[in-house]
């Protein structure tokens, strides 16, 4: 893949997740990824009162300002997601069961994914935003969510807020999608790549 990547050094991605930093490898960016190292939920205590696209944002930037004072003079991206059902919060499911349970409560529901993205430079952010999807879910029998759980087994259901992969075996689950491919896989391309592309940071 040709790199497009004409920034200061590599982009740093304040994130261990393989499917965003597979997003910006297929886009020809250069990019190094850490972890944050943050206390998600400790952020989410904190800022209890924020409504979920807000908190979103304020975990994306938490993110990027943790990485960015470690790497001085580089472009820091964070990036976080919110699942949103009926005024419920989901985070990423702990087990099998917990991602079972994830999924009974979206059958039949359509619910909200915000997905934020914030750029970070020597230890301040810089800009930001965040994009939504909406997704409805199939109505799914007990048995259907436990063949399809078993099935994708237990890394691919505990990596994912709402125990599904949209990429991989979770389009199953699926009736109706509303939103960018990469808002859902949890980094918005399109408005990211603008914003770099303003920086002088994109060969094109």
């Amino acid at each position: 893949m040709p790199l497009v990547w004409t920034g200061p050094g590599p982009l740093v991605l304040a994130s261990t997740s393989a499917t965003r930093r597979h997003l910006l490898e297929q886009a020809g960016i250069a990019v190094l990824c850490e972890a944050p190292g943050i206390d998600e939920r400790e952020v989410e205590r904190e800022n209890g009162g924020l409504s979920p696209r807000d908190l979103a944002r304020k975990l994306a930037e938490a993110k990027a300002l943790a990485v960015s004072t470690r790497w001085p003079g580089h472009i820091v991206v964070g990036a976080d997601q919110v699942l949103q059902c009926e005024g419920e919060l989901l985070h990423k499911p702990g087990s099998l069961a917990d991602a079972a349970g994830q999924i009974a409560k979206l059958s039949a529901r359509r619910h909200h994914l915000h997905a934020a993205v914030a750029i970070a430079e020597d230890g301040r952010i810089t800009d930001g935003f965040v994009e939504d999807a909406h997704l409805t879910m199939r109505a799914l029998d007990a048995a259907a969510i436990a063949r399809y759980v078993d099935a994708a087994g237990i890394d691919r259901v505990t990596a994912s807020v709402g125990g599904y992969q949209l990429e991989g075996l979770g389009i199953h689950l699926f009736s109706h999608i509303e939103g960018d491919h990469s808002t859902i896989l949890g980094l918005p391309l399109l408005p990211l790549l603008e914003r770099l592309r303003i920086r002088g940071c994109l060969a094109f």
